[in-house]
């Protein structure tokens, strides 16, 4: 299940970012950055979901942390070009109601341990249109990422039994729109794919990302 991937769109030094999204299942990702110098930037990102339903469950957490280069460039500098790398680690727990060999419900328990490393391309514009609402101009700013990322399964249990780990690994391209509603808070709507590129029985690609979210920008040009 991806996080969304953290656009920052980082512009000078001194810059810090913030933001928290949400989508429909219930997927909550955090993200954070810091622009160390006019071309550098840290980021730290999280991510929670615990999806329970009357026969599955779903629950997975995820920290991870990059550094990476950012410049502006365009027409009053309008155009933010970002990559990133980095890594991170986290579980999952799934549960399965199924009928046995005796035809009685019974539970599938899947629990993971798992180690992530990612590379990531942000292509941003800022202010370039606006949308007019309630006789108020709001500016919008659009961009795109992709994101590559290995998952390595560090442990594998079923139900109670060790079993063998798998790795995959994931595509996923991403489409952002941002409003703003001051010169430091927007409003994110993101939508994005995510695909397997490995064959694999339980390390497979989950949801596509569909999340609206809020972000701030202190700090920026």
């Amino acid at each position: 299940m991806p996080n969304v991937p953290n656009t920052p769109m980082l512009s000078k030094s001194g810059e810090l970012h913030a933001g928290g999204h949400i989508s429909l299942r219930g997927n909550a990702s955090v993200n954070t950055a810091y622009a160390v110098s006019d071309h550098f930037g840290l980021m730290l990102n999280g991510s929670r979901m615990n999806n329970e339903r009357n026969r599955q469950s779903f629950k997975h957490n995820l920290l991870e942390m990059g550094i990476g280069y950012f410049d502006t460039f365009g027409a009053d500098n309008t155009r933010i070009l970002e990559i990133y790398a980095g890594a991170g680690m986290g579980n999952s727990d799934r549960n399965y109601q199924i009928r046995n060999q005796q035809d009685a419900l019974d539970w599938d328990r899947q629990e993971y341990l798992f180690s992530k490393t990612f590379l990531q391309v942000n292509f941003s514009s800022s202010q370039k249109k606006s949308l007019r609402l309630f006789q108020t101009n709001f500016p919008l700013n659009y961009g795109t990422a992709l994101r590559i990322s290995h998952v390595n399964m560090t442990s594998f249990v079923r139900n109670d039994v060790k079993q063998l780990t798998e790795d995959n690994i994931f595509l996923e391209p991403v489409f952002f729109t941002r409003m703003a509603l001051s010169p430091t808070v927007q409003i994110q709507y993101t939508s994005g794919s995510n695909f397997g590129l490995k064959s694999r029985k339980f390390l497979t690609a989950g949801n596509s990302i569909f999340t609206l979210g809020l972000v701030v920008n202190v700090g920026n040009r």
